[in-house]
């Protein structure tokens, strides 16, 4: 990555604006990119351990690791040559509002899938899931979900904006098809 004074950096601590040092493009509608990654640096749906807002920040500080060594073994290709990619950043919404955060977060979405982009989202809280299938579904329809968690986050209970009621809300939607989707992991209440 050439940064200032067009230095190629190669560390592992500075320059991590972007996923995997991709350049960041806030407006990524139009742009040439077949992947974007957005950041939702949202927590306001967890009950216990907030913090999960810094996520995509951590994500992309992380990434510095991958993206110094070009190709990763055993595959004899570098990601980033295969693959054009962009960083829009975060998305922008006002602390505190959770609907806003669901409306901007959709709209977002949903414009990018309508130019065919592929999207790499990073939270926040994994309720930041269920604007996206949203999106999604305008898009495809009804779909199956790969969901990798201790927990169903099925539950009809809680707030509108709850982080284990987003897989109630998105078959009730019409969101996912729940004969064509599984959970993963899942702890039994036992334990």
């Amino acid at each position: 990555m050439a940064t200032l004074a067009n230095y190629p950096d190669y560390s592992l601590y500075s320059n991590a604006f972007g996923f995997l040092r991709q350049p960041l493009v806030f407006q990524p509608q139009g742009c040439d990119a077949d992947v974007i990654i957005t950041g939702v640096p949202f927590d306001m749906a967890t009950t216990g351990r907030s913090g999960s807002r810094m996520g995509p920040g951590a994500i992309r500080h992380a990434s510095i690791n991958l993206a110094w060594e070009g190709k990763r073994w055993p595959w004899e290709f570098s990601l980033t040559k295969e693959i054009k990619m962009a960083d829009c950043g975060d998305l922008v919404f006002d602390c505190g509002d959770a609907a806003q955060m669901c409306e901007r977060l959709e709209a977002h979405a949903t414009s990018l899938l309508a130019e065919g982009k592929t999207l790499l989202t990073f939270g926040g809280d994994h309720f930041v899931t269920l604007p996206l299938l949203r999106a999604h579904a305008k898009q495809f329809g009804e779909m199956a979900l790969v969901h990798f968690d201790a927990h169903t986050d099925t539950y009809d209970m809680g707030s509108q904006y709850d982080h284990g009621t987003m897989f109630y809300h998105a078959p009730n939607e019409g969101l996912i098809d729940p004969h064509s989707s599984i959970q993963i992991g899942i702890r039994d209440r036992k334990s």
